[in-house]
Parts: C-alpha cells; structure tokens; sequence
C-alpha cells in the first residue's frame, strides 16, 4: 500500500513575529514535553507555534484519532473536555488511505493522535514526520493486545487481487467487545498521561462505557451460545477477533474484487464457497457487489451484511448501535 504524506509550511514576516517566534522558542525550551508511547522530531519554530496554537484558543486539549472505532472510543472517554477530530473520513478504505495536506496539518495542531496500531494506519508514520510535532502524544490503542494472525484460509478468485499485508497480525480488533474494553482502557490511560488535569473525567467517562462494553459482551454470549456451530465465510478478514470470542467458525475469507472478473473468476468464487458448506454468506454495508448477489444466489444462501464499524455514525453509540445490528443478523444467520 503507497501512502504519502506531504508538508505544509508557514511564513512569518516581519521584525515582532520574528522576535515572538524566538520568545516562544526560549519558553519551549524550557518546558517539559508530555510524550506517552510517542516518538519525537526535530520541528521548526512555525510549527512549534502552530501546535500550541490550539490549546490557547480553546482551552481544550487537541486530539486526532485516525478512523471511526478509534474515534468513537475516543469521544466517549474524552466527553466535552476535550475535542477530538477524525483523520480519515468515514465509509473511506483506512487499509489503503493517502494522507492529504489536512492530514498534516491536523497533527502538527494536535496534542495528542489516538491509532488503532497493529500496522493498520500505514499512512501515518510519514505524515507524522511531515507535522514535526515534537509535543506529540501517540497512543496506540492495541497495546497489551494479542493480535491474531489467520484463523480461515484465505481464499483468491483471481490472481490479480490485491491483498492487505497484515504483518503485525489482523488489526480488526475494535469488532470483539472484550478488546474494545481494552482500547478504550489505553485510550484512558494514555489521554490521563498526556492532559492530566482532566483525569477525573476520563475515568468517569471510560468507566461507563466499558460497562456498555461488558453488558454487549454478555448479551453476544447469552444469543450465540444457543448455535454453537455455525459456519460461515466473509469476503473482508475483519472478523476473526469476533469469530473466536464467541466461538463461531468463519471457515474462510473469498476476496473478490470490485472490478470486472472473467467467466473462469466468477467460476472460482462460486466453487470455493461450494467447498464449504457454510450456513451464511456475510457482506459490509455500503458494498454493491453484484457477483456477492449473484453467487448467494446460486448457492441459494442469503447474503447478510455485518459491519465493520468502519462507516457510520460519529455517535459513540453508534458503537452498540452496530454491533447489536450485527448480533441480530448473527442470530438470524445461525439457526
């Protein structure tokens, strides 16, 4: 995956802005920077001045988050007290996402970026570089998680596929309740490290939404343990850390691509679905395949949609919302 990142400077004219940038060059020198599983660049002083811009302004620390779990996450722990934008828009592909001038931009005015980790967000790292953003804080909202790596064959209709590397294991971990309990836990953590004034807040806020967390867990326990053999087969990894937790057999991941596929390709998907014998084909909202319709239909299986909470809402409820939508059609699904 190409991802790049590009840099937006500033100019300062003028003898008071000059002297105001050597001031403030001398009272960040000798400040103590709140750095928390960050890394650290060198930065000019435009850009120093920039990044303690926002602060001032509102009074409220800034956070970036990359995409839509992560930033629901992060707004339900950070509540009103501090305000938290998005990086990449949702319903957009994050596997395969170009930075873009606001990108940078967003981040050399941070106080903080919130990232899912395990090697997701590859546009990152020199998007990073090009804020120069010393005083940034990075949390990584998969630390002390146990990535899986493939847990079904991966199954290719057509040898041009792209494929996404997931080298640091499968990344989608935000889709099982109990490591969502976890990063909303590093999401505390790490916004308590970084704007410590505000504590108080955070724990409060995380605690009620890890009790949401718990109760979503119990609810998907109680429903799926009533069909524990249930088959099935996706055509977007996402959901292996769903799959285990509640032990339901996704018996294979068929990648099919959006584009024009040959007679021999549309052949392959059918036959490899065939080979299975699942119970139920599971797409993603807001994806217009038709060959998914076509092959449900010829195997005579209903094609259901599970969501990957990748588009939808800014709500952090939105969360529950979702993910109690993707029981039902489990249930539904499993009998």
């Amino acid at each position: 995956m190409n991802c790049r990142g590009q840099r937006r400077g500033r100019q300062t004219r003028g003898i008071l802005p000059i002297i105001a940038l050597l001031m403030l060059s001398i009272t960040t020198g000798c400040s103590q920077s709140n750095q928390t599983q960050g890394k650290t660049s060198e930065q000019s002083p435009q850009v120093q001045e920039a990044a303690s811009t926002p602060s001032v302004q509102s009074g409220k620390t800034k956070v970036v988050t990359t995409f839509l779990p992560i930033y629901l996450f992060t707004k339900a722990v950070a509540g009103n007290v501090a305000d938290v934008e998005i990086l990449v828009p949702p319903g957009t592909e994050v596997h395969e996402y170009q930075a873009t001038p606001e990108n940078v931009k967003a981040i050399a005015t941070a106080n903080v970026l919130v990232k899912n980790g395990l090697g997701l967000e590859e546009f990152l790292e020199d998007t990073i570089k090009n804020a120069q953003n010393p005083k940034l804080t990075e949390i990584d909202a998969s630390i002390g998680i146990k990535p899986l790596n493939e847990i079904s064959p991966v199954v290719k209709t057509t040898p041009d596929e792209k494929d996404h590397d997931h080298t640091q294991g499968n990344p989608h971990v935000w889709l099982d309740p109990v490591l969502a309990k976890q990063q909303v836990t590093n999401i505390r953590d790490g916004l308590i490290a970084a704007n410590p004034a505000n504590k108080a807040t955070y724990e409060a806020n995380a605690t009620v939404y890890i009790k949401e967390l718990e109760s979503l867990n119990s609810e998907f326990q109680q429903t799926l343990q009533k069909n524990p053999s249930c088959t099935f087969i996706t055509f977007h990894d996402a959901f292996p850390y769903l799959a285990k937790r509640y032990n339901l057999k996704q018996v294979a991941v068929v990648e099919i691509p959006e584009d024009q596929l040959s007679p021999t390709d549309v052949q392959n998907a059918i036959n490899a679905v065939k080979k299975y014998k699942v119970k139920a084909l599971f797409s993603e909202p807001g994806v217009d395949n038709k060959l998914l319709t076509s092959l449900s239909k010829d195997l005579k299986l209903n094609l259901r949609t599970l969501d990957s909470l990748e588009t939808g809402e800014t709500d952090p409820q939105h969360y529950f919302k979702a993910m109690k939508a993707n029981l039902q059609t489990l249930e539904t699904a499993c009998k």
